[in-house]
C-alpha cells in the first residue's frame, strides 16, 4: 500500500515545540513505515521522518515570518495533488484548504477533522469528495458522514511514568488563550492554596497581558513558555494535576493524555471530549466550574498514580492509533 500524508505546515514536522496535527502526523508517519507501509509525508523540507519526504515549503510558517502561510498551504497541496495519482490513499492533515479541491486528487482522499475552527469552513467539508475521521465522537458535525473515530495516541517512550512522590503544584499545558481557561486555572490553583505552572505559547498576546501575565511572580504563578519534548514528560510527571478548565468544547487535548500516561491525573471540565478521555476517577475529575475543580484539586491524591497512567496507556498509545488507521486504510483501499 502506498500512502501519501498531506501534513500541516504551520510547523516542522514532528514540532520543536508547539505544533499538535504535525505531531500526530509524526506518529503515523513513523508508525506506518515502520509496519513495511510505502509512506511519502507531504510537509515542510526541514521535517525529520523515516517516510519518503516531499513539499515545497522551505520551513513552517509560524516561525519564518517571510513566509505568507496561505500562499505557501495553497502551493503544499497543490503540490502533493499533482503527485496523488501515484498514492493508493492521501491522508489530508491539513484542514479544509485541500477539500476545496478534492476533485483534483486521484486517489481516495481521507480526512481527519482535528477540529472545526466555526461552523463558517463547514461548507468545504460538505461539498467535497473526501471521507472523514473524527479525533473524538463528541467532535461530530451531523451534516457528515464519517468512517470512524480514531482517538489520537501519543509517544509513550517520551513519557515515562512518575508515581513516586510528586510535588503538590499544579500545572496548565498548552496555548494560553481564554478559550483553554489559563486564567480560571489561575483562579483554582490560588483558591486551591497550590502553586501553578504555565506552560505554552501565547496564542492571544490581549488575554495573556490582561489576564494572566499580572498574576505571573516567579514563586507562586510560574511561567515556562513553550515547552518541548525534552521538558514535558519532566514537569507533567512531578506536579499533582493537571489543570485544564477549557471554556469550550474541545476535540481532544493531547496534553490532557500525555499527563495522564506520566500518572498525574486531570481536573478538567466537563466539556467537549473530556467525557470521553479523562475517566472519572481513574485518571483525574470531570468538574462543571472552579468550585467544583478547587474541591477535586484537594482530593487528588485519592487516584492512583499508577493506575492513572497505566489506563492512559493502554488507551492512547500511538501504536494504537496507526492499527485504527491501517484498519480505515484497509476497507477504503479494498
Amino acid at each position: 500500500m502506498r500512502v501519501a500524508l498531506l501534513g500541516p505546515i504551520a510547523w516542522r514536522t514532528p514540532p520543536v515545540h508547539y505544533g499538535p496535527w504535525e505531531t500526530i502526523t509524526s506518529l503515523l508517519a513513523e508508525g506506518l513505515t515502520a509496519r513495511g507501509i510505502d509512506v511519502t509525508l507531504f510537509a515542510t523540507l526541514d521535517s525529520i521522518t523515516k517516510a519518503a519526504l516531499d513539499g515545497v515549503a522551505p520551513a513552517g510558517y509560524e516561525e519564518s515570518p517571510e513566509l505568507d502561510g496561505r500562499v505557501w498551504e495553497a502551493l503544499h497541496v497543490a503540490h502533493a495533488f499533482s503527485r496523488s495519482g501515484e498514492f493508493d490513499l492521501v491522508h489530508n492533515h491539513l484542514d479544509w484548504l485541500p477539500l476545496a479541491f478534492s476533485s483534483l486528487c486521484a486517489s481516495p482522499l481521507l480526512t481527519t477533522i482535528h477540529g472545526f475552527s466555526g461552523p463558517n469552513i463547514l461548507p468545504a467539508y460538505e461539498r467535497s469528495s473526501s471521507l472523514f475521521v473524527s479525533i473524538s465522537d463528541s467532535d461530530r458535525s451531523p451534516a457528515l458522514s464519517y468512517v470512524g473515530t480514531v482517538h489520537h495516541g501519543i509517544d509513550l517512550s517520551l513519557l515515562p511514568v512518575s508515581v513516586g512522590s510528586s510535588s503538590p503544584d499544579l500545572i496548565c499545558f498548552g496555548r494560553i488563550h481564554a478559550d483553554k481557561g489559563t486564567d480560571l486555572a489561575l483562579e483554582i490553583a490560588r483558591r486551591a492554596g497550590r502553586r501553578l505552572i504555565l506552560c505554552g505559547i501565547v496564542q492571544d498576546h490581549e488575554f495573556f497581558a490582561a489576564r494572566v501575565e499580572p498574576h505571573i511572580d516567579g514563586d507562586r504563578v510560574v511561567y515556562l513558555g513553550s515547552v518541548g519534548p525534552a521538558d514535558r514528560a519532566r514537569l507533567l510527571g512531578s506536579c499533582a494535576a493537571l489543570l485544564h478548565p477549557i471554556r469550550f468544547a474541545e476535540p481532544f487535548g493531547l496534553s490532557v493524555v500525555e499527563s495522564m500516561a506520566c500518572g498525574t491525573p486531570v481536573v478538567a471540565y466537563r466539556k467537549g471530549s473530556m467525557p470521553e478521555v479523562v475517566e472519572e476517577g481513574v485518571t483525574g475529575r470531570l468538574v462543571a466550574g472552579v468550585d467544583e475543580a478547587v474541591a477535586a484539586v484537594a482530593e487528588i491524591g485519592m487516584i492512583d498514580r499508577a493506575g492513572c497512567a497505566a489506563r492512559a496507556r493502554e488507551r492512547f498509545s500511538a501504536d494504537r492509533m496507526v492499527d485504527d488507521y491501517l484498519a480505515i486504510y484497509r476497507k477504503i483501499v479494498r
